[in-house]
């Protein structure tokens, strides 16, 4: 609705300019004043104009105040020195916004293009650690948002089943009956296995021959046995991996294994493809220096077996025929890799994927390598911030039942490493800190706490949703305040979607929720002789909250 607004608004000045006999070279642009008593929207044209005019932007201005027409929502135009500024009629715009926004608010018309996007992918040799985060909680937020902006959205997880981990982790089990204790989540006790079974590989480095040749077997696929021993490490840890994302409020739509694109003969279609472009001098790879990437991109071995990177390229063709747009979220230490991967892909006739790369999260708690088994797993992590969650509902003494507590602190606790991380822009690092992520003033629970306040206020009253309203009187401050960020939804789905970018839904966010407690705290809603019009914009503030958390992947309790 705000961007119609803006839109409309674009509209008449560009008639009135019309009318003046100017053109512009620049797009038309609006601001909103530091101060709502100098309007609602501003425009400086007046300026970019003087030169051509060859006349004092004041005078512009005023030329082109007097040759606007208004749009229906504003209700006047005034001049301050060069600046134009607009005044939103409020009374006909909050009604339009007070019956305009339901359960659906924010779904934009449906667009016929397929996404597949592919995160998390993190190798089944163990649990998730604190450095996956970052691309789980960003990947799956993006889909969330992408659904809502109208595109239909595949997320997948390419299962890394041939990796030499999984081939460590089988050898060490059968080699030294290494085996997954029963009592630990099995993806924490898989992760244990292949810790002891490194310990062994550096103890006697000429065991890495015999690695080699399992990975031989595995890839030839002529050995059953071997391969059941490949599936099962990686369907158990896949099992851990899954109920840790489920924990995150993650749900992936496939997971695609990389092994399928060995067996169905798409590794060998693509080797084909490139053969041109390949040098075959014991190894096949291809010379990348011709353009302009230094380092080759090797596709086989010398004993005739793929590499991660040509399955890759396999499982990259497959998402070319099957999407309109790859997307793939990577850490920034994949640039070059994701460099020579989107040009192999050209080379052989695909669709390079878009991809958003991210910095790293900063833990004091030190190095997180499942190699060395010093690491901190997701699962330790949400326990740590519900604990956190649980004791700051404790020091602010709640009239909660134990059963809510552990409830809420559930849901503040995810929200809180959620939020945290999709706030900052993935191309800068984060340093998590709790004190930050779990503040009630300024973090994900001051937005879970605006809800719920919104779901309490409305369960005392005789609200009634369905009743249509018509504005009839001049709103306060805050109430305009909280209107304009009402209608800004829309916008800010179309903006993350358009950007791939998800932190300008957590900063909408935040800003809707301290509008709504301003407003909340500085005026009466019950009882007040305009409690009709101030229910229903308490009850469309708990709807866009709830659905803006809800593209976030975060809960919005209904009492806190």
């Amino acid at each position: 609705m705000y961007s119609k607004l803006k839109k409309e608004l674009t509209e008449s000045v560009e008639d009135a300019l019309t009318k003046m006999r100017i053109s512009i070279d620049s797009e038309l642009t609006f601001e909103e004043p530091p101060n709502s008593e100098m309007g609602d929207l501003s425009t400086n044209i007046a300026f970019s104009l003087a030169d051509k005019l060859k006349k004092s932007p004041v005078e512009i201005a005023n030329e082109i105040k007097e040759n606007i027409k208004l749009p229906l929502y504003f209700d006047k135009v005034e001049t301050q020195g060069p600046y134009i500024n607009f005044f939103i009629n409020y009374k006909l715009f909050a009604t339009k916004v007070l019956n305009y926004i339901d359960s659906k608010y924010g779904d934009l018309p449906e667009k016929d293009e397929m996404v597949l996007l592919e995160h998390t992918s993190a190798n089944p040799n163990g649990p998730l650690h604190v450095g996956h985060l970052r691309n789980s909680i960003l990947g799956d937020s993006l889909k969330r948002i992408l659904q809502h902006a109208g595109y239909k959205v595949e997320a997948q997880y390419y299962v890394n089943d041939m990796g030499r981990q999984i081939a460590i982790i089988v050898w060490g089990m059968n080699k030294f009956g290494f085996d997954t204790d029963d009592d630990k989540k099995i993806d924490h006790a898989i992760g244990e296995v292949y810790f002891k079974s490194n310990q062994k590989l550096e103890e006697n480095p000429e065991y890495n021959e015999e690695i080699n040749d399992i990975l031989r077997r595995y890839e030839e696929g002529e050995d059953q046995k071997l391969i059941d021993s490949f599936e099962k490490v990686v369907e158990n840890c896949l099992d851990g991996i899954k109920h840790t994302l489920k924990d995150l409020n993650i749900k992936m739509n496939l997971y695609k294994w990389e092994s399928t694109f060995l067996r169905n003969g798409q590794v060998e279609d693509v080797l084909e493809k490139l053969q041109p472009f390949t040098i075959d001098k014991d190894i096949v790879y291809l010379p990348l220096e011709r353009y302009g990437v230094d380092k080759e991109l090797i596709l086989r071995r010398s004993n005739g077996t793929s590499l991660y990177a040509t399955r890759d390229l396999a499982y990259h063709q497959y998402k070319t025929k099957n999407s309109d747009i790859s997307l793939d979220i990577l850490g920034a230490d994949h640039k070059l890799a994701a460099k020579q991967l989107s040009l192999a892909l050209e080379l052989s006739g695909n669709r390079a994927p878009e991809v958003v790369f991210y910095e790293f999260i900063d833990l004091p708690e030190g190095s997180m390598s499942t190699r060395r088994g010093v690491f901190i797993s997701v699962d330790e992590f949400i326990e740590q911030a519900i604990s956190h969650a649980k004791d700051e509902l404790i020091s602010r003494q709640l009239d909660l039942t134990e059963k809510q507590m552990d409830q809420v602190a559930q849901i503040i606790g995810v929200g809180a490493i959620r939020f945290y991380i999709n706030q900052i822009s993935p191309e800068k690092p984060i340093t998590f800190r709790w004190e930050e992520a779990l503040n009630f003033e300024r973090g994900c629970a001051s937005i879970q706490y605006a809800h719920a306040r919104a779901c309490k206020l409305l369960a005392k009253s005789n609200y009634d949703e369905y009743e249509q309203v018509r504005c009839d009187y001049e709103l306060e401050s805050e109430e305009k305040e909280l209107v304009k960020e009402l209608s800004r939804f829309a916008e800010v789905i179309r903006q993350s979607a358009e950007e791939k970018r998800v932190h300008h839904l957590t900063e909408y966010t935040m800003s809707l929720s301290k509008a709504f407690n301003k407003f909340y705290k500085s005026q009466q809603v019950i009882g007040s002789q305009h409690e009709v019009i101030r229910l229903k914009l308490v009850d469309i503030s708990r709807i866009t909250l709830k659905n803006s958390l809800k593209l976030l992947g975060i809960t919005a309790p209904d009492f806190m």
